[in-house]
């Protein structure tokens, strides 16, 4: 990029199948050498990687320190269906 005259410089995209247009920018030359630049891998070296996590948790506390002869009870019901599409 050196070498050439031009401070502006214009990425447009493209459609490979059908040649529409789907975007256009604009950069400064200066501003596109400040920045660090690395070249990715090819895609079949790049992997997806999802995680999907759950964990339900089901607590319940009852506390009576206070009191005495008293009963303390505590409940908790849940129900939680994961679903999970690759």
């Amino acid at each position: 990029m050196s070498d050439h005259p031009h401070d502006k410089i214009t990425v447009t995209t493209r459609c490979l199948d059908c040649g529409e247009q789907l975007g256009q920018a604009e950069f400064n030359r200066a501003d596109l050498e400040a920045q660090q630049m690395s070249e990715l891998p090819n895609r079949e070296a790049m992997s997806l990687i999802t995680a999907n996590v759950a964990a339900p948790i089901n607590a319940a506390l009852a506390l009576n320190v206070l009191s005495d002869g008293s009963i303390a009870a505590a409940t908790a019901s849940q129900t939680a269906p994961i679903t999970q599409q690759a």
